[in-house]
C-alpha cells in the first residue's frame, strides 16, 4: 500500500455537511485497511485564504495547504452537488494550489452525494474535467450517493450495506491505483 498518506478532501465548506459525514466514513474503511489516510475540510481555509492579494501572494497557511496535496499519495474528492455542479469553495480550493504541479500525475478519486436522483453524477463528472485539464490519473470506479440524507443515519453511519461495501472497495481499490501509479507511473 502507499506510504504517503492518502488526502481525502471534504469538498464544501459547509460545517456538519454530508460531505465531512461520508470523507469521515471513508477515513475509516482506509484505516480498517490499514491505508494511512488523512481528511482535509474546506471549512478550515484561513480567512486570508479569500483576501484578492491570495492570488499573487499565497498566505503560509496556503502554502501548507498546498504542501498536504503535494504530499499526498492520492486525492479522494467526496463532492456534494450543489445547484447542478460543485461547491464553488471547491473551485476556489483547487484555484489556489500551485499550476501545474499540484495535480499533475497525482491519482484521484471521486465521491458524488446529493439529495437527488443522480448521486452528485453532474458534480463529479465536472471536476474530473477539471483534474483531466490539469493531468491528473482519475480512478474509474466512482461512488454515488443519492438521497444522501436517508443513506445516513443520525450518527453518520451509512443504513445501506451494499454503498458501504462499495466504498470500501473504492477506498482498497485506490490505493492499489495511486501505489501503481507511483511504481509505474
Amino acid at each position: 500500500m502507499p506510504d504517503r498518506s492518502i488526502l481525502i478532501i471534504s469538498g464544501t465548506n459547509r460545517p456538519g455537511s454530508n460531505a465531512l459525514r461520508i470523507a469521515k466514513l471513508l477515513e475509516s474503511s482506509y484505516r480498517k485497511a490499514g491505508i494511512a489516510c488523512e481528511i482535509f475540510l474546506l471549512e478550515s481555509l484561513p480567512p486570508e485564504t479569500f483576501h484578492p492579494s491570495s492570488y499573487a501572494t499565497k498566505p503560509q497557511a496556503v502554502k501548507e495547504i498546498q504542501q498536504r496535496v503535494l504530499d499526498a499519495c492520492g486525492l479522494h474528492v467526496v463532492v456534494p452537488e450543489y445547484n447542478g455542479s460543485f461547491p464553488g469553495v471547491l473551485k476556489y480550493f483547487i484555484d489556489m494550489l500551485k499550476f501545474p504541479e499540484s495535480f499533475e500525475h497525482k491519482p484521484v478519486a471521486f465521491v458524488g452525494e446529493a439529495a437527488g436522483l443522480w448521486g452528485g453524477l453532474r458534480a463529479v463528472e465536472q471536476l474530473q474535467m477539471i483534474f483531466g485539464y490539469r493531468n491528473a490519473h482519475p480512478y474509474p470506479p466512482r461512488v454515488f450517493i443519492p438521497g444522501v440524507h436517508g443513506k445516513l443515519d443520525a450518527s453518520g453511519q451509512l443504513t445501506d450495506a451494499d454503498l458501504a461495501r462499495r466504498l470500501d472497495e473504492q477506498c482498497v481499490g485506490f490505493a492499489k491505483f495511486a501505489e501503481a501509479i507511483k511504481t509505474h507511473g
